[in-house]
């Protein structure tokens, strides 16, 4: 059953780094409401502990937030987030960062399918493997550039429609006889750039994206972004950027522009 509001605040206790929640039993928007009233008093750290499949959790919230969540958490993590850092200590589900604004999402685990949705600005760090259809509709936003870099694997349709920002895939978690990369990475990309870190099969990447093995100056590029990375989980910097990167861009703005009557 789920728990009340009073009981949602009866689970709380404070440590001396912020609020701590347990979210055990409770219903999603309880937890998310708790979330934002308690920004809006001025906190600015909590940490949620026995988070099971919660939803929408940081949907929204903006400003200096740090969240640290023991669990896993459910679909749309840090949907619409502005600003705040999440840190999740296990594996997440699909939908991490949907239309993020800015922030950063950490997971120390696996994630799901359609991470960074229509993202626009904001960093994401996946330790592990994902899903498929990360990074579609990534777009860049003005000043804003997002970032994904995942250190495993990716499924089918990585960078599907991307229109801007940068994916990195690094290949370094156990992949158990997967490839990088799944079926029809790029397809429709018509923005943004993808670098795979190791060996990449043609045939698994869409003919809308011409793939080159990175250049020096690229290199240098996403450096600070593998090196944030390996700061979060624990690598060595040096030694995942001794590994040669390749680069995709795409072939045409209008991918699809001879579908459509002119």
């Amino acid at each position: 059953m789920a728990k009340t509001m009073a009981a949602v605040q009866a689970a709380e206790t404070r440590e001396e780094m912020g609020i701590v929640i347990d979210a055990q039993g409770m219903h999603y928007r309880d937890l998310n409401r708790r979330l934002r009233e308690a920004a809006t008093e001025g906190e600015a750290r909590f940490r949620l502990v026995n988070v099971n499949g919660q939803r929408y959790i940081g949907t929204g919230l903006k400003g200096d937030l740090h969240l640290e969540i023991c669990g896993v958490p459910g679909n749309d993590l840090g949907a619409f987030l502005s600003g705040p850092t999440i840190l999740v200590r296990n594996n997440a589900q699909d939908a991490i960062g949907n239309t993020m604004d800015s922030g950063s999402i950490i997971v120390k685990g696996d994630a799901g399918d359609v991470i960074g949705y229509g993202m626009r600005g904001g960093t994401i760090f996946i330790n592990g493997n994902v899903g498929y259809r990360v990074g579609i509709h990534m777009k860049a936003y003005r000043q804003k550039s997002p970032v994904i870099v995942i250190g495993g694997a990716a499924g089918d349709f990585l960078g599907e429609y991307m229109a801007g920002g940068v994916i990195i895939l690094l290949g370094l978690s156990e992949r158990n006889g997967d490839p990088l990369v799944g079926n029809y990475c790029a397809s429709g990309m018509h923005g943004g750039e993808i670098y795979l870190r190791g060996k990449v099969d043609p045939r698994h990447i869409s003919p809308h994206a011409k793939i080159a093995q990175t250049k020096p100056t690229q290199i240098e590029h996403i450096r600070p972004h593998i090196a944030e990375f390996c700061t979060h989980f624990g690598y060595d910097a040096d030694k995942v950027m001794g590994e040669p990167f390749f680069r995709l861009t795409p072939v045409s703005h209008r991918p699809y522009g001879a579908k459509y009557a002119t």
